[in-house]
Protein backbone atom coordinates (compact mmCIF):
# COMPACT_ATOMS: atom_id res chain seq x y z
CA UNK A 1 0.00 0.00 0.00
CA UNK A 2 1.46 3.43 -0.86
CA UNK A 3 1.20 6.61 0.87
CA UNK A 4 -1.79 8.26 -1.10
CA UNK A 5 -3.66 4.88 -0.15
CA UNK A 6 -3.02 5.04 3.09
CA UNK A 7 -6.39 5.23 5.33
CA UNK A 8 -5.65 7.35 8.51
CA UNK A 9 -8.08 6.63 11.12
CA UNK A 10 -10.91 6.06 8.87
CA UNK A 11 -10.87 9.03 7.32
CA UNK A 12 -9.18 8.75 3.97
CA UNK A 13 -5.86 10.96 5.22
CA UNK A 14 -2.60 10.55 3.78
CA UNK A 15 0.18 10.56 6.24
CA UNK A 16 1.58 13.87 5.05
CA UNK A 17 -1.92 14.97 5.68
CA UNK A 18 -2.39 14.06 8.49
CA UNK A 19 1.03 15.41 9.68
CA UNK A 20 0.38 18.62 8.29
CA UNK A 21 -3.08 18.92 9.98
CA UNK A 22 -1.26 17.83 13.36
CA UNK A 23 1.60 20.79 12.75
CA UNK A 24 -1.35 23.33 12.33
CA UNK A 25 -3.07 21.98 15.42
CA UNK A 26 0.05 22.30 17.78
CA UNK A 27 0.57 25.81 16.06
CA UNK A 28 -2.85 26.75 16.96
CA UNK A 29 -2.54 25.37 20.48
CA UNK A 30 0.82 27.18 21.07
CA UNK A 31 -0.80 30.67 19.62
CA UNK A 32 -3.79 29.98 22.61
CA UNK A 33 -2.03 28.93 25.47
CA UNK A 34 0.27 31.86 24.39
CA UNK A 35 -2.92 34.20 24.34
CA UNK A 36 -3.74 33.18 27.95
CA UNK A 37 -0.60 33.73 29.00
CA UNK A 38 -0.83 37.25 28.48
CA UNK A 39 -4.72 37.32 29.41
CA UNK A 40 -3.36 36.77 32.66
CA UNK A 41 -0.23 39.40 32.99
CA UNK A 42 -2.84 41.83 31.37
CA UNK A 43 -5.19 41.51 34.21
CA UNK A 44 -2.75 41.02 36.49
CA UNK A 45 -0.96 44.22 35.41
CA UNK A 46 -4.14 46.24 35.53
CA UNK A 47 -4.95 44.75 39.31
CA UNK A 48 -1.83 46.42 40.28
CA UNK A 49 -2.43 49.78 38.84
CA UNK A 50 -0.39 49.69 35.56
CA UNK A 51 -2.81 50.29 33.56
CA UNK A 52 -3.55 53.53 34.65
CA UNK A 53 -6.48 53.03 37.19
CA UNK A 54 -9.44 51.47 37.60
CA UNK A 55 -10.75 49.52 34.00
CA UNK A 56 -14.20 49.90 33.01
CA UNK A 57 -16.72 47.15 33.45
CA UNK A 58 -17.64 46.85 29.53
CA UNK A 59 -13.52 46.07 29.45
CA UNK A 60 -13.85 43.68 32.18
CA UNK A 61 -16.48 41.77 29.94
CA UNK A 62 -14.78 42.18 26.71
CA UNK A 63 -11.26 40.78 28.42
CA UNK A 64 -13.55 37.42 29.95
CA UNK A 65 -15.52 36.71 26.62
CA UNK A 66 -12.29 36.82 24.58
CA UNK A 67 -10.50 35.00 27.42
CA UNK A 68 -13.43 32.27 27.56
CA UNK A 69 -13.14 31.62 23.52
CA UNK A 70 -9.44 30.99 23.68
CA UNK A 71 -10.34 28.86 26.34
CA UNK A 72 -12.92 27.00 24.15
CA UNK A 73 -11.00 27.09 21.02
CA UNK A 74 -7.72 25.18 23.07
CA UNK A 75 -10.13 22.44 23.74
CA UNK A 76 -11.51 21.96 20.62
CA UNK A 77 -7.61 22.34 19.70
CA UNK A 78 -6.84 19.80 22.02
CA UNK A 79 -9.78 17.37 21.70
CA UNK A 80 -8.78 16.98 17.58
CA UNK A 81 -4.89 16.14 18.63
CA UNK A 82 -6.24 13.10 21.19
CA UNK A 83 -8.56 12.26 18.19
CA UNK A 84 -5.62 12.03 16.19
CA UNK A 85 -3.67 10.21 19.16
CA UNK A 86 -6.74 7.67 19.00
CA UNK A 87 -6.75 6.98 15.54
CA UNK A 88 -10.49 9.02 15.46
CA UNK A 89 -9.49 12.22 13.03
CA UNK A 90 -11.27 13.33 10.53
CA UNK A 91 -14.49 11.29 11.01
CA UNK A 92 -17.56 13.19 11.84
CA UNK A 93 -19.09 12.59 14.97
CA UNK A 94 -22.42 12.49 13.76
CA UNK A 95 -23.01 10.69 10.31
CA UNK A 96 -19.41 8.72 10.89
CA UNK A 97 -18.22 9.77 7.47
CA UNK A 98 -14.78 11.15 6.58
CA UNK A 99 -14.74 15.03 6.69
CA UNK A 100 -13.03 16.10 3.74
CA UNK A 101 -9.46 17.48 3.36
CA UNK A 102 -10.31 20.98 1.94
CA UNK A 103 -12.84 21.31 5.51
CA UNK A 104 -10.20 20.14 7.64
CA UNK A 105 -7.59 22.04 5.71
CA UNK A 106 -9.52 25.36 7.15
CA UNK A 107 -11.02 23.90 10.21
CA UNK A 108 -8.75 21.89 11.19
CA UNK A 109 -10.45 21.04 14.91
CA UNK A 110 -13.98 20.37 13.20
CA UNK A 111 -15.75 17.44 14.56
CA UNK A 112 -18.47 17.67 12.32
CA UNK A 113 -18.63 17.18 8.24
CA UNK A 114 -20.28 20.71 6.59
CA UNK A 115 -23.37 18.52 6.09
CA UNK A 116 -23.99 18.34 9.64
CA UNK A 117 -22.56 21.30 10.74
CA UNK A 118 -25.04 22.84 8.64
CA UNK A 119 -28.06 20.64 9.82
CA UNK A 120 -27.24 21.39 13.52
CA UNK A 121 -27.04 25.16 13.47
CA UNK A 122 -30.26 25.55 11.65
CA UNK A 123 -31.63 23.32 14.60
CA UNK A 124 -30.18 25.75 16.93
Amino acid sequence: MNDQAADIGGAGLTPQELAALREDLEEQRRFRLDQLREFARSRAGSRHGRHGGRRTAGLAEVDAKLRASARMVLADVEAALERMDRGRYGVCHLCARPIPLHHLEVVPQARYCARCQQVGEAGR
